[in-house]
């Protein structure tokens, strides 16, 4: 048990027991759900209001903590701590748990208790720093699984949907940290959601999905490629909209941040220099990834003028910009050299194949099973988009992305003749479309900015006319 240098007798939480007589316990919170309010069965017409959250004092124990009380109360104690705060709880109520019932919705826990803190009888508050010994802080770094016991992200995809519904450990580095987005439910509640992309030594991108504030807010504090995560107890579901597998973290779920173990060590000094080499910082791969936009999530609608504003936000704020344009393509040059508009990737890694070579040539690709990749040929175009405000040049129109715009396989575009070639080309230039984009940072640009395309149809005349008349969003 850590040290404190307040004379203050505390309880260890192994020793925890029904009989107690007032105890005070402390412990460094390692997990922690958002408030939620319940009708209260006493009071008809009020409603009572919980949260709970999980403290650890010792590499082997942690509990459940469970707070009850009136809405003023429980939302000022939530937000008086975060995950990695550390906490001493006077006088909580210790009740025996109910194993099944108890680790349904909170986290599995070693004790055979839980504590009860109560608006009347307990108190909660936050240690300061020179209370706590720096032990207690390590703790943080230590899973509350066995450090062997997870899937890579190769062994979830390689399962599939045999994984559907299940509750499993994952080892992997975060790759990006998605902006939270706000929602409001059909009865009217508001949440959050976000999206954070993991990658590992055998799949580049993989999503998980955390729903609540507490989740999110730790999130928020992950580096890209410098950030490891033991996330214990996540769902993953197989998601039909985007027909991949899907991570979700839970009220059960307990993330360790940069686990202190063998495997993590591994998987870091690997993201370090994944991160570092040239495939991995080439933008060209992450139109890869843009199929996993849920197009429904861009309501923003930029006219080119604007979105050239956007761009030089974007620049000094490094953000990522999502929006539609209602714009024409003004060019399109597909019946140029092939060379110019068709590239072979990797379908593992998605990384450039030269000309002359026949297999990925990427080391930390090269080295996997050959049967996972294969050489494919995607299209790598460059177009102009324009409206009445201006023109965007030098914007991203690849993969499969432009395969449905210009409704041709590459291997079907290959097969066309030249006068076929222009006249696709004429079926998309010059003719309104509705353009869902992307825009980002990219150093290598000569614009300095990036914007992939999404999405890009022909436009429903009514629709653009509403829009480009002044119904525009800014």
């Amino acid at each position: 048990m850590m040290a404190f240098i307040s004379e203050q007798n505390f309880t260890a939480l192994s020793d925890l027991h029904q009989n107690l007589s007032r105890p005070s316990v402390f412990g460094v919170v390692i997990g922690k759900t958002d408030v939620k309010g319940f009708p209260d069965r006493k009071n008809i017409g009020t409603e009572r209001f919980t949260f709970s959250f999980t403290i650890r004092d010792s590499p082997t124990y942690f509990v459940n903590a469970a707070c009850w009380g009136r809405e003023d109360y429980i939302k000022s104690l939530s937000q008086s701590f975060s995950i990695g705060d550390c906490v001493v709880i006077e006088n909580p109520l210790v009740q025996t748990k109910d194993a099944e019932k108890e680790e349904k919705f909170n986290p599995s826990t070693p004790s055979y208790y839980k504590l009860l803190i109560s608006e009347v009888h307990s108190v909660v508050r936050i240690c300061s720093n020179y209370e706590v010994d720096a032990g207690l802080l390590s703790l943080l770094h230590l899973p509350t699984k066995d450090s062997e016991d997870f899937y890579s992200l190769g062994d979830i995809v390689a399962n599939g949907q045999s994984l559907d519904g299940k509750i499993i450990n994952v080892l992997a580095a975060v790759r990006a940290v998605g902006e939270p987005k706000n929602f409001t439910t059909a009865d009217k509640r508001k949440g959050q959601r976000c999206e954070i992309r993991l990658y590992d030594d055998t799949v580049t991108s993989f999503p998980l999905i955390c729903w609540d504030n507490e989740s999110i807010q730790l999130a928020q504090s992950w580096i890209p490629h410098e950030t490891v995560i033991f996330a214990s107890d996540v769902r993953i579901n197989y998601d039909t909209f985007r027909n991949c597998m899907v991570a979700t973290a839970m009220s059960k779920t307990l993330i360790t941040t940069n686990p202190d173990t063998q495997e993590a060590n591994i998987l870091f000094n690997f993201s370090r220099e994944y991160a570092s080499t040239e495939a991995f910082n080439q933008e060209n791969d992450d139109q890869s990834n843009e199929s996993a936009v849920n197009l429904h999530s861009i309501v923003d609608v930029y006219t080119v003028k604007k979105l050239k504003a956007k761009a030089l936000e974007c620049v000094d704020k490094s953000n990522t910009i999502y929006g539609i344009a209602y714009a024409f393509i003004s060019m399109l040059n597909i019946d140029t050299d092939v060379g110019k508009i068709i590239r072979n990737r990797c379908s593992h890694c998605r990384y450039i194949i030269s000309k002359d070579s026949d297999k990925c040539t990427y080391s930390f690709c090269s080295g996997m099973s050959s049967g996972m990749k294969s050489v494919v040929a995607t299209f790598d175009l460059l177009v102009d988009l324009t409206d009445h405000t201006g023109t965007l040049q030098c914007c991203n129109l690849s993969s499969t992305v432009a395969e449905k715009a210009l409704s041709c396989t590459v291997e079907e575009f290959l097969a066309l003749t030249e006068d076929q070639k222009t006249a696709l080309k004429w079926n998309l230039l010059l003719e309104r479309s509705k353009i869902y984009l992307k825009m980002f940072v990219s150093p290598s640009s000569r614009t300095g900015i990036r914007v992939n395309l999404l999405s890009c149809k022909i436009a429903d005349p009514e629709e653009a006319s509403k829009n480009v008349s002044g119904h525009v969003k800014v």
